[in-house]
């Protein structure tokens, strides 16, 4: 085990994730002709898979707290990238809808994210990339978004 831990140290693994995802987002953001944040592209792509889904449902999905998800859909109407209906069922709860423009932006946003993507894996095999992937998604799980929630449930 001491190896791990020797190889761990030296690769500086926060450091170099720190790093990375700042540098992305940056990118990104200097890309971003049709004016969209990363945060509200997230909330296309689920609501292309689920339109008019509700909004806990939506700020789960993106790791996103009441507040948070409730920002986000008020920037996203405002852009007239989605619509706040409430839900038949329940009053209290409101679902999000996609616009005729949010419908338009995601189309240019897969497009974009495929590029990103492919430049994300330039260099990598498939096998490698699906290494990657495990690894970033076991670091939701060690660090669940409730810090008092024990990792294993």
């Amino acid at each position: 085990m001491r190896n791990k831990d020797v190889a761990a140290k030296r690769h500086r693994l926060i450091y170099l994730l720190s790093v990375a995802q700042r540098r992305l987002q940056r990118w990104i953001a200097a890309q971003r002709g049709n004016g969209v944040t990363p945060t509200q592209a997230g909330l296309l792509f689920i609501l292309g898979r689920q339109d008019g889904i509700l909004m806990g449902e939506a700020g789960a999905a993106l790791d996103l707290g009441p507040a948070g998800i409730s920002g986000l859909v008020d920037r996203s109407a405002a852009a007239r990238l989605v619509e706040r209906r409430a839900d038949r069922e329940d009053g209290r709860a409101w679902r999000i809808w996609l616009t005729p423009k949010g419908r338009a932006v995601l189309s240019d946003t897969k497009a974009s994210t495929a590029q990103i993507n492919a430049a994300l894996t330039q260099g990598f095999t498939s096998a490698e990339i699906d290494i990657v992937a495990r690894w970033l998604t076991s670091i939701q799980d060690k660090f669940p978004r409730d810090p008092t929630r024990d990792p294993e449930d």
